[in-house]
């Protein structure tokens, strides 16, 4: 027994090399740590029951010998894992392969920089890095704020994406039209109305993945990260005072759903947009109790994050309703989801939110003619004609051959009974349509069948039928249009044509366009059955023209 038990203690002073095996492999994992000593009371003091970490010793290299005083040994090969505890940690992640995923560890990895090079309260942090992540995806959403101000200036200048009915067009063919068109004009991707949002929400989901994987692992410092009644970030809220962070996040939540949709005017939308409108903010709303709930539900460090990015958005939301903060970075007024009318009529287009009396003076000068039609329009809604009409000699002034402008003008004038001046308006701007012969856009074959309408009511009412008769048999060489709406007005502009004809005895032609009418909207019988039964047709006609084109 000598020569083995002198063989086996050189064997052991020569050792370097500490292996570590675990309790499911009988395969060492070698050179993972080497020259680690510990004394001969040390060891004795050492608990031989550490969880999934055994460390080699005598007894794995000889069966002879279970009983080896280790007190005579000057080197040990025993790991000091009680007072590390390196050796445990590692131990229970082979086994477990329980591991944070490599996005978490990265921001873990950060944040842990960030709190030794600044030597902040973890509090501030959490709060700090919050802000710093909403900077940086704030360039994004003014991008897309800018991308969305292009696709709304674009879209009325685009067929409709659907067929329109009685059109005899396949759904293919009619969005192929409407994917070629928008390339055409250089209209941006509508995927852009989820840029912000498909990268603000991963975020989210990341930080408030790892603040709470921080909470609950006691990340170094969390029990004493807080202040004043979140002294410690793993905890859960609890007591009185815990319940101070849910009900500010529930309450953000609230207030920030309410501003959201505060612009939007739901009230006055219509339809089955309003349904959806009206039912998506009541889901919201209602999120506010689930939301509540969930603050008692996640570790004060968590709540410190969650607050600190409501709070922001909160803020974010009020600058962007500001119109001298969004005029400063190029971006449109708030639109009104209010619209009831389609973006292509000519007296109904976008309107925008209201501005105060103060901020109009400011901004007004610095508007385009386009966007002060815009404005008129909604001021001529509110029944202020004259402001309106100021609006609109300022776009005239900037641009003379605007012709939008021109029109609604025309139509303002017409309608205060300044019917000279109405007609020299809307003659303009039938010439400019006429520049290069029949257009064939569809907001502008709009814009001819709206002027020639409007032009010709105004030498009715002067009683001269004859000069009005030259606007209506524009209609007869229009080619009838695609576009649903359009095609609605230009029905409307041959029954006008019938009526002048009437007028002038030539009944064969205006049955004619009356059938054709007819075809379209059965609902233009009547005028027909007047025409043939030889009543009043003509006077009952002009009297009964659309008042809302």
């Amino acid at each position: 027994m000598t020569i083995p038990n002198f063989l086996l203690s050189n064997l052991l002073r020569h050792s370097r090399s500490v292996r570590i095996l675990s309790s499911n492999s009988s395969t060492c994992i070698s050179s993972l740590y080497s020259s680690y000593h510990i004394s001969a009371t040390q060891f004795h003091n050492y608990t031989p029951h550490t969880p999934s970490v055994y460390l080699c010793t005598p007894r794995y290299f000889s069966s002879h010998d279970t009983n080896i005083n280790m007190e005579s040994d000057s080197v040990v090969t025993q790991l000091d894992v009680p007072e590390s505890g390196l050796g445990t940690q590692i131990g229970e992640q082979i086994i477990s392969g329980d591991d944070a995923i490599l996005p978490v560890q990265a921001l873990i990895s950060m944040l842990d920089g960030y709190h030794d090079l600044t030597g902040f309260p973890w509090w501030i942090v959490i709060g700090s890095a919050t802000l710093a992540l909403r900077m940086a995806l704030f360039p994004l959403l003014i991008l897309q704020l800018n991308k969305l101000k292009r696709i709304a200036e674009l879209f009325p200048k685009l067929p409709p994406p659907l067929p329109p009915p009685l059109s005899e067009r396949s759904f293919k063919d009619q969005f192929t039209l409407f994917w070629n068109e928008r390339r055409a004009v250089g209209c941006p991707s509508f995927l852009w109305f989820m840029a912000y949002i498909s990268v603000q929400f991963p975020c989210f989901l990341l930080w408030m993945t790892t603040v709470r994987k921080m909470s609950l692992d006691h990340h170094s410092g969390f029990e004493c990260g807080g202040a004043l009644w979140f002294q410690n970030l793993s905890e859960l809220p609890h007591g009185v005072y815990g319940s101070i962070f849910p009900l500010m996040i529930a309450g953000l939540h609230f207030v920030n759903v309410q501003i959201s949709f505060q612009t939007a005017s739901t009230g006055k939308v219509s339809g089955l947009l309003g349904f959806l409108v009206k039912s998506y903010k009541f889901y919201l709303d209602v999120m506010t109790l689930p939301i509540l709930v969930a603050g008692f539900c996640v570790p004060q460090g968590s709540s410190v994050y969650w607050l600190t990015n409501s709070f922001i958005t909160l803020i974010q939301q009020l600058c962007l309703n500001d119109p001298n903060v969004r005029h400063h970075l190029g971006l449109p007024e708030m639109m009104d989801l209010g619209t009831t009318k389609d973006a292509r009529n000519v007296v109904a287009p976008v309107t925008f939110s209201n501005l105060s009396h103060k901020q109009h003076k400011l901004s007004v000068r610095n508007r385009s003619p386009s966007d002060l039609v815009m404005l008129s329009v909604q001021l001529l809604e509110k029944k202020h004609k004259e402001r309106a009409i100021q609006l609109l000699r300022l776009a005239l002034d900037k641009d003379p051959e605007h012709v939008r402008a021109l029109i609604i003008m025309g139509q303002t004038l017409l309608q205060d009974g300044m019917l000279v001046e109405a007609i020299e308006h809307l003659e303009h701007a039938i010439s400019r349509l006429l520049l290069q012969g029949y257009p064939t856009e569809i907001e502008e074959v709009d814009l001819l069948i709206a002027a020639s309408q409007w032009a010709g009511s105004c030498y009715v009412q002067q009683g001269k039928y004859a000069e009005a008769l030259i606007h209506f048999e524009r209609f007869g060489r229009i080619k009838e249009p695609e576009d649903s709406t359009s095609k609605s007005h230009y029905y409307d502009g041959l029954v006008m044509l019938a009526s002048a004809l009437s007028h002038e005895d030539r009944k064969a032609e205006a049955a004619k366009y009356l059938r054709r009418a007819v075809a379209f909207n059965p609902s233009y019988k009547v005028y027909l059955e007047e025409l043939e039964n030889e009543d009043s047709f003509a006077s009952d006609l002009v009297n009964s023209r659309r008042g809302d084109y």
